[in-house]
């Protein structure tokens, strides 16, 4: 099963990760305009707990908020908690067991929300497979932290993905100068955290970034 086309219009997510409460306000007071969804990182999320992810929302109610909890197990429990602290979307790892990935699927169907399954360092036709027959419909395309910079492209890394079915996001070390590396899996979001949190004018690269997404 294939896609029938391109998503109408690509997004632009913004990842806040590794910074303090306050960098992450400051930050978003800068780019909002130019994003479309607010990832919470896992390591924001380990910081200052599902709170932040309440906060964020109540200030950026227009916004789309993704909690990446990289939930492994207690697939119910874990989505519900997230949902009820204001997340639109939440995240699985695609190494989960298969009823883990089901609870959250089951769950955000319930709370109108989004799962998307991360193929961090598990991927593949099978997995892809197994992912569609589950009734998944977003996975995010991401190259760790650690594992950037090992040469090898996106789409050697996670083969199948560009003639598959699903709503892609990308991730990992995403810049203004490697997008077009991406873009080869036809992305309908690109996630972008360094390459706009660090820099000193946030709010034009991120609008930088945009322009080059088309």
């Amino acid at each position: 099963m294939k896609k029938t086309g391109k998503e109408d219009i690509m997004e632009l997510q913004i990842a806040l990760d590794r910074m303090s409460y306050e960098q992450c306000f400051e930050t978003l007071e800068e780019v909002a305009d130019h994003v479309d969804i607010i990832e919470v990182g896992t390591g924001v999320i380990k910081e200052y707990g599902l709170g932040i992810v309440r906060d964020i929302k109540d200030g950026y109610k227009d916004k789309k908020v993704l909690a990446d909890i990289k939930i492994c197990d207690a697939g119910r429990s874990e989505s519900e908690v997230a949902f009820s602290y204001g997340a639109d979307i939440i995240t699985v790892m695609s190494f989960a067991d298969r009823k883990t990935i089901m609870d959250c699927l089951e769950v955000a169907e319930q709370e109108g929300g989004e799962v998307v399954v991360d193929l961090l360092n598990h991927s593949g036709p099978d997995v892809l497979e197994m992912l569609e027959t589950i009734g998944a419909s977003s996975v995010s395309a991401h190259i760790g932290k650690d594992q950037q910079g090992g040469g090898a492209s996106a789409e050697k890394r996670f083969v199948g993905l560009d003639a598959s079915v699903f709503r892609i996001y990308v991730a990992g070390g995403i810049n203004e100068d490697n997008l077009e590396n991406y873009m080869s899996l036809d992305p309908a979001v690109v996630i972008v955290g360094s390459g706009i949190t660090k820099a000193e004018d946030k709010k034009g690269k991120a609008a930088r970034i945009r322009s080059l997404m088309g």
